[in-house]
Protein backbone atom coordinates (compact mmCIF):
# COMPACT_ATOMS: atom_id res chain seq x y z
CA UNK A 1 0.00 0.00 0.00
CA UNK A 2 1.08 3.83 -0.40
CA UNK A 3 0.48 6.22 3.10
CA UNK A 4 -0.48 10.03 2.45
CA UNK A 5 1.65 11.43 5.42
CA UNK A 6 0.56 14.56 5.45
CA UNK A 7 -2.76 15.84 4.80
CA UNK A 8 -5.38 17.94 6.18
CA UNK A 9 -8.58 16.23 6.01
CA UNK A 10 -10.94 18.67 7.77
CA UNK A 11 -10.14 21.26 5.08
CA UNK A 12 -10.26 18.93 2.07
CA UNK A 13 -12.54 20.28 -0.69
CA UNK A 14 -15.63 17.85 -0.93
CA UNK A 15 -17.16 19.10 -3.94
CA UNK A 16 -15.92 16.41 -5.87
CA UNK A 17 -17.16 13.66 -3.63
CA UNK A 18 -20.40 15.02 -2.84
CA UNK A 19 -19.44 16.79 0.07
CA UNK A 20 -18.08 13.47 1.86
CA UNK A 21 -15.37 13.10 3.40
CA UNK A 22 -15.75 8.95 3.16
CA UNK A 23 -15.90 9.24 -0.17
CA UNK A 24 -12.71 11.33 -0.71
CA UNK A 25 -11.04 8.51 1.36
CA UNK A 26 -12.76 5.47 -0.75
CA UNK A 27 -11.19 7.56 -3.69
CA UNK A 28 -7.84 6.68 -2.29
CA UNK A 29 -8.12 3.75 -0.76
CA UNK A 30 -9.60 2.29 -4.44
CA UNK A 31 -5.71 3.74 -5.62
CA UNK A 32 -4.61 1.65 -2.93
CA UNK A 33 -3.43 4.37 -0.15
CA UNK A 34 -4.02 2.54 2.52
CA UNK A 35 -3.18 4.90 5.55
CA UNK A 36 -3.39 8.55 6.41
CA UNK A 37 -1.65 11.31 8.91
CA UNK A 38 -4.20 13.65 9.51
CA UNK A 39 -2.27 16.83 10.60
CA UNK A 40 -3.25 19.35 13.33
CA UNK A 41 -2.53 22.85 12.63
CA UNK A 42 -3.66 24.98 15.90
CA UNK A 43 -5.76 24.62 19.34
CA UNK A 44 -8.88 24.60 17.74
CA UNK A 45 -8.75 21.86 15.02
CA UNK A 46 -7.24 19.58 17.65
CA UNK A 47 -10.57 17.86 18.60
CA UNK A 48 -11.66 17.82 14.86
CA UNK A 49 -8.49 15.50 13.89
CA UNK A 50 -8.41 13.21 17.06
CA UNK A 51 -12.43 13.00 16.06
CA UNK A 52 -11.73 12.36 11.96
CA UNK A 53 -9.24 9.36 13.37
CA UNK A 54 -11.47 7.59 15.79
CA UNK A 55 -14.03 7.40 13.05
CA UNK A 56 -11.61 5.78 10.31
CA UNK A 57 -9.37 2.83 10.95
CA UNK A 58 -6.81 4.16 8.91
CA UNK A 59 -7.06 7.49 9.88
CA UNK A 60 -4.12 8.53 12.43
CA UNK A 61 -3.45 12.33 13.45
CA UNK A 62 -1.01 14.98 14.77
CA UNK A 63 -1.62 17.66 17.15
CA UNK A 64 0.29 21.02 17.43
CA UNK A 65 0.20 24.67 16.47
CA UNK A 66 1.43 25.58 13.13
CA UNK A 67 3.94 28.36 12.92
CA UNK A 68 1.47 30.64 10.90
CA UNK A 69 -1.24 30.17 13.47
CA UNK A 70 0.30 31.66 16.23
CA UNK A 71 -1.71 33.84 18.69
CA UNK A 72 0.17 37.11 18.67
CA UNK A 73 -0.56 37.53 22.65
CA UNK A 74 0.74 34.12 23.81
CA UNK A 75 3.04 31.27 23.14
CA UNK A 76 2.35 27.42 22.49
CA UNK A 77 1.43 26.35 26.08
CA UNK A 78 3.50 23.02 26.91
CA UNK A 79 1.09 21.67 29.15
CA UNK A 80 -1.73 21.63 26.70
CA UNK A 81 0.30 20.12 24.12
CA UNK A 82 0.99 17.45 26.49
CA UNK A 83 -2.71 16.77 27.35
CA UNK A 84 -3.52 16.82 23.79
CA UNK A 85 -0.58 14.47 22.85
CA UNK A 86 -2.28 11.74 25.59
CA UNK A 87 -4.65 10.29 23.13
CA UNK A 88 -4.48 6.80 21.32
CA UNK A 89 -4.91 8.11 17.54
CA UNK A 90 -2.29 11.04 18.13
CA UNK A 91 1.13 9.83 16.66
CA UNK A 92 3.07 12.35 16.23
CA UNK A 93 3.75 16.15 17.59
CA UNK A 94 3.12 19.24 14.92
CA UNK A 95 3.16 20.38 12.41
CA UNK A 96 5.27 22.96 14.52
CA UNK A 97 8.64 24.98 13.34
CA UNK A 98 9.44 27.58 11.72
CA UNK A 99 8.39 30.25 8.73
CA UNK A 100 9.97 33.63 8.24
CA UNK A 101 8.68 34.13 4.67
CA UNK A 102 5.18 35.31 5.42
CA UNK A 103 5.41 36.51 9.09
CA UNK A 104 9.96 37.34 9.90
CA UNK A 105 8.79 39.70 12.66
CA UNK A 106 7.06 36.67 14.67
CA UNK A 107 10.17 35.13 14.79
CA UNK A 108 10.96 35.24 18.22
CA UNK A 109 7.45 33.90 18.75
CA UNK A 110 7.90 31.04 16.60
CA UNK A 111 11.09 29.67 18.10
CA UNK A 112 9.32 29.31 21.48
CA UNK A 113 6.44 27.78 20.11
CA UNK A 114 8.84 25.25 18.27
CA UNK A 115 10.89 24.70 21.36
CA UNK A 116 7.62 23.45 23.31
CA UNK A 117 6.62 21.12 21.09
CA UNK A 118 10.62 19.79 20.37
CA UNK A 119 10.34 19.43 24.40
CA UNK A 120 7.20 17.82 24.24
CA UNK A 121 8.92 15.49 21.76
CA UNK A 122 11.60 14.73 23.90
CA UNK A 123 9.02 14.16 27.01
CA UNK A 124 6.61 11.66 24.55
CA UNK A 125 9.01 10.00 22.45
CA UNK A 126 6.16 11.21 19.88
CA UNK A 127 8.45 12.18 16.46
CA UNK A 128 7.72 15.67 15.07
CA UNK A 129 6.57 17.10 11.90
CA UNK A 130 8.65 20.33 10.90
CA UNK A 131 7.25 22.88 8.75
CA UNK A 132 10.46 25.28 7.45
CA UNK A 133 10.66 28.00 5.16
CA UNK A 134 12.91 30.92 5.00
CA UNK A 135 14.43 29.89 8.29
CA UNK A 136 16.80 27.24 7.69
CA UNK A 137 19.85 28.51 10.06
CA UNK A 138 17.57 29.17 13.16
CA UNK A 139 15.55 25.53 11.90
CA UNK A 140 18.61 23.28 11.84
CA UNK A 141 19.83 24.97 15.09
CA UNK A 142 16.63 24.21 16.99
CA UNK A 143 16.94 20.61 15.99
CA UNK A 144 20.26 20.34 16.93
CA UNK A 145 19.82 22.04 20.18
CA UNK A 146 17.00 19.69 20.86
CA UNK A 147 19.33 16.40 19.74
CA UNK A 148 15.74 14.54 19.50
CA UNK A 149 16.30 10.73 20.01
CA UNK A 150 13.24 9.98 17.40
CA UNK A 151 13.58 12.91 15.65
CA UNK A 152 10.65 13.26 13.24
CA UNK A 153 10.23 14.29 9.75
CA UNK A 154 10.51 17.52 7.53
CA UNK A 155 7.66 17.59 5.97
CA UNK A 156 6.86 19.18 2.06
CA UNK A 157 10.30 19.57 1.63
CA UNK A 158 11.25 22.75 -0.29
CA UNK A 159 14.76 23.54 0.43
CA UNK A 160 18.17 22.73 -0.94
CA UNK A 161 20.20 19.48 -0.40
CA UNK A 162 22.18 20.89 2.17
CA UNK A 163 19.56 21.44 4.16
CA UNK A 164 18.37 18.46 3.32
CA UNK A 165 21.45 16.39 4.29
CA UNK A 166 22.22 18.49 7.65
CA UNK A 167 18.71 17.21 8.94
CA UNK A 168 19.12 13.26 7.42
CA UNK A 169 22.50 13.34 9.79
CA UNK A 170 20.36 14.20 12.91
CA UNK A 171 17.83 11.40 11.99
CA UNK A 172 15.08 13.27 10.10
CA UNK A 173 12.94 11.94 7.19
CA UNK A 174 12.60 14.14 4.46
CA UNK A 175 8.82 14.07 2.80
CA UNK A 176 7.87 15.27 -0.22
CA UNK A 177 4.65 16.48 -1.66
CA UNK A 178 3.19 17.39 -5.31
CA UNK A 179 5.88 20.38 -5.37
CA UNK A 180 8.59 18.13 -7.12
CA UNK A 181 6.20 17.88 -10.13
CA UNK A 182 6.07 21.18 -10.58
CA UNK A 183 7.88 22.33 -13.73
CA UNK A 184 10.27 24.91 -12.05
CA UNK A 185 11.41 22.42 -9.16
CA UNK A 186 14.45 21.31 -10.49
CA UNK A 187 16.44 21.94 -7.93
CA UNK A 188 13.80 20.27 -5.67
CA UNK A 189 14.18 16.87 -7.93
CA UNK A 190 17.79 16.96 -7.61
CA UNK A 191 17.17 16.66 -3.84
CA UNK A 192 14.68 13.69 -4.22
CA UNK A 193 17.26 11.73 -6.28
CA UNK A 194 19.51 11.87 -3.58
CA UNK A 195 17.24 11.26 -0.05
CA UNK A 196 18.40 7.40 0.95
CA UNK A 197 15.66 4.95 0.46
CA UNK A 198 15.31 4.71 3.64
CA UNK A 199 14.44 8.05 4.89
CA UNK A 200 11.74 9.06 2.25
CA UNK A 201 8.46 10.07 2.52
CA UNK A 202 5.53 10.98 0.03
CA UNK A 203 2.63 13.16 1.30
CA UNK A 204 0.05 14.80 -0.42
CA UNK A 205 -0.23 18.18 1.96
CA UNK A 206 -3.91 18.15 1.06
CA UNK A 207 -6.21 20.48 0.46
CA UNK A 208 -2.82 22.39 -0.86
CA UNK A 209 -0.32 21.90 -4.06
CA UNK A 210 -2.00 19.37 -6.26
CA UNK A 211 0.27 17.36 -7.88
CA UNK A 212 1.03 17.73 -12.07
CA UNK A 213 -1.59 16.43 -13.81
CA UNK A 214 -3.85 17.91 -11.25
CA UNK A 215 -2.23 21.15 -10.65
CA UNK A 216 -4.92 24.41 -10.20
CA UNK A 217 -7.29 21.66 -8.63
CA UNK A 218 -7.98 21.04 -5.11
CA UNK A 219 -5.44 18.87 -3.78
CA UNK A 220 -6.48 15.28 -2.04
CA UNK A 221 -5.26 12.26 -0.55
CA UNK A 222 -5.36 10.56 -3.70
CA UNK A 223 -2.94 12.34 -5.70
CA UNK A 224 -0.54 10.78 -3.68
CA UNK A 225 -0.15 8.18 -6.06
CA UNK A 226 0.78 10.47 -8.81
CA UNK A 227 3.08 12.00 -6.41
CA UNK A 228 5.11 8.44 -5.53
CA UNK A 229 5.11 7.92 -9.50
CA UNK A 230 6.54 10.92 -9.96
CA UNK A 231 9.48 10.47 -7.64
CA UNK A 232 9.88 6.61 -8.59
CA UNK A 233 10.45 7.59 -12.19
CA UNK A 234 12.40 10.44 -11.61
CA UNK A 235 14.95 8.28 -9.00
CA UNK A 236 14.69 5.42 -11.15
CA UNK A 237 12.95 2.99 -9.08
CA UNK A 238 10.28 0.96 -10.00
CA UNK A 239 7.36 1.61 -8.54
CA UNK A 240 6.48 -0.99 -6.21
CA UNK A 241 9.85 -0.70 -4.45
CA UNK A 242 8.99 3.16 -4.01
CA UNK A 243 5.46 2.34 -2.34
CA UNK A 244 7.13 -0.15 0.12
CA UNK A 245 10.14 1.90 1.14
CA UNK A 246 7.85 5.18 1.64
CA UNK A 247 5.71 2.30 3.82
CA UNK A 248 7.93 0.77 5.65
CA UNK A 249 9.52 3.99 6.62
CA UNK A 250 6.25 5.92 7.47
CA UNK A 251 6.04 2.69 10.01
CA UNK A 252 9.35 3.22 11.47
CA UNK A 253 8.81 6.38 11.91
CA UNK A 254 5.56 6.48 13.39
CA UNK A 255 5.41 3.49 15.29
CA UNK A 256 2.02 3.98 16.51
CA UNK A 257 0.27 3.50 13.23
CA UNK A 258 0.91 -0.28 13.28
Amino acid sequence: MLIDSHCHLDRLDLTAHDGSLDAALNAARQRGVGKFLCIGVDAANAHTVKQIAEQHSDVFCSVGIHPLDLSREAPTDLDWLLTALDHPRVVAIGETGLDYHYEPEMAAQQQISFRYHLQAAEQTGKPVIIHTREARADTLALLREADLANAGVLHCFTEDWDMARAALDMGYYISLSGIVTFRNAEALRDVARKVPADRLLVETDSPYLAPVPHRGKPNEPQYVCDVAAFLAEVRGEALEQLWQNTTDNFHRLFPLTL
